[in-house]
């Protein structure tokens, strides 16, 4: 799949992301007209009335208090949401997503002390999943600082956890982050996709071969690399088969049509390579 150091972040946005993106967008232009007061009362998720508005813990994580609410957990979505449902395919990614949100209303309901809304819990727990599969991913703050990906989500993790003590109102807003990151870390050791590889680790450095991959790894070794260590494969090679694993997990989830221009054009390029040898 991805090498350690992370994917290469594009503007190529998948297919649930994109509709993600959508529908939040569309939410906060119908609670623009419909007011605060419709939006807090109907639409926020109430732990002071869990069951006459139960419907709240679903569609709190579409609804947003403010346009730069709704843009920067949009953007954290844009730039994390792609390479998780890249690799995990749209339906399991989506499944994760709810979850996540689903977790910042729970620990809500036991702690929360007014209306909760936002798709916060749901993208804390997406930062979570590429910080767990791509743990030394440089994330640039502010477009100028690295920092590690696992570094950036223990930071927010633990703003979270201090956030829940402040007596003021963004204590609501803590306890929705803490959950989302809470339901997110439980699902994903739990790992319970049916039949699926784990979601939260880097996959196995052995893999089984695949019937349909281009350049399955076990067989592109000739009898003789079979008895060299696996570290004759150089650096690029590597980066390659990985880069070409992710694209066929895709195709395998997806279908071809979801492929992007760049990827087809991997898929030629090395299908060229391995018949000229």
């Amino acid at each position: 799949m991805y090498r350690d150091s992370g994917p290469a972040f594009s503007f190529t946005i998948t297919p649930v992301v994109k509709k993600l993106l959508l529908v939040n967008a569309v939410v906060f232009g119908f609670t623009l007209l419909a007011g605060p007061s419709f939006t807090y009362e109907w639409l926020a998720f109430r732990a002071d009335h869990p069951l006459t508005r139960f419907w709240g813990a679903f569609t709190y994580m579409f609804v947003h208090g403010g346009f730069w609410h709704l843009f920067m957990n949009m953007l954290v979505l844009f730039f994390f949401g792609p390479p998780l449902e890249a690799r995990w395919g749209g339906r399991e990614f989506l499944r994760f997503y709810l979850v996540a949100g689903l977790g910042g209303a729970a620990l809500g309901l036991l702690l929360a002390n007014g209306p909760m809304v936002g798709a916060s819990a749901a993208v804390y727990g997406v930062m979570l999943a590429f910080a767990m599969n791509w743990p030394n991913a440089p994330i640039y703050v502010w477009g100028i600082f690295p920092v590690k990906a696992k570094w950036l989500v223990g930071i927010f993790f633990v703003l979270a956890l201090v956030g829940t003590f402040d007596p003021g109102g963004s204590r609501t807003a803590h306890f929705a982050h803490l959950g989302g990151l809470i339901a997110a870390l439980l699902y994903l050791k739990a790992d319970w996709r049916p039949g699926g590889a784990r979601r939260g680790t880097r996959p196995s450095a052995r893999r089984s071969p695949r019937p349909l991959a281009i350049v399955p790894r076990e067989l592109t070794r000739t009898r003789s690399d079979a008895a060299e260590p696996a570290e004759r494969e150089t650096a690029d090679e590597r980066g390659l088969l990985d880069e070409v694993d992710r694209v066929l997990d895709k195709i395998s989830a997806q279908g071809m049509g979801s492929l992007s221009a760049e990827e087809r054009a991997l898929l030629d390029e090395v299908s060229r390579r391995r018949r000229t040898n």
